[in-house]
């Protein structure tokens, strides 16, 4: 019965925010997807409460490349990549920012988490020429299913399925499956199976 009216609950707040959904997507015809993303994402993320966590998964499932219906997006959270997966389960803290990544069933990211669209956005090889002009590739970092990412940490890379990021980690190189990593740069502290 819980979970029939857990459901229910999240498609009403898919309903309540047709309306942005709507103009969203009438508006993402003629302007980038992704700064268009940005902008409804900064005015979602204020509303406060269990509610917005609702209200935010109602929008972003039908926004993304993929959403579960039943995703928990906290406070102050921000996307960047309309090109985000996030699967079955997920929480996301509050002030996360999340860019272009796929993020596995039953993760969970604790506040101050940033996903970055992998560690070669920004070029700074000509000394000559401004950093802001110099362009960069966005790639999508994949988290695996049932990870844990510990508060302010930072992530440019690969998180294998079940594995653990240390709060305060910086991760820029694929962190395998199964272990804990902590650090900056983060490196494996240990594998889950071994005590």
């Amino acid at each position: 019965m819980k979970s029939i009216i857990k459901k229910s609950f999240f498609a009403l707040c898919a309903l309540v925010m047709l309306p942005f959904t709507l103009m969203y997507l009438m508006l993402s015809i003629m302007v980038n997807k992704d700064s268009l993303l940005s902008s409804f994402s900064q005015l979602l993320s204020l509303i406060p409460g269990k509610l917005g966590c609702y209200l935010r998964s109602g929008f972003y499932r039908f926004v993304m490349t993929s959403c579960a219906p039943n995703v928990l997006i906290g406070f102050a959270t921000l996307f960047s990549q309309q090109d985000t997966e996030i699967d079955e389960g997920v929480y996301i803290g509050p002030q996360c920012n999340i860019g272009k990544c796929a993020i596995g069933k039953n993760t969970l990211l604790g506040s101050g988490v940033h996903i970055m669209s992998g560690k070669g956005q920004h070029n700074f090889s000509d000394p000559e020429k401004p950093i802001k002009d110099q362009g960069g590739v966005f790639t999508k970092v994949i988290i695996g299913e049932n990870c844990w990412l510990g508060n302010g940490a930072l992530i440019m890379a690969n998180v294998g399925k079940g594995s653990i990021v240390a709060a305060g980690s910086v991760v820029v190189d694929d962190v395998p499956a199964g272990v804990v990593v902590g650090g900056n740069p983060a490196k494996v502290l240990r594998a889950l199976d071994s005590k």
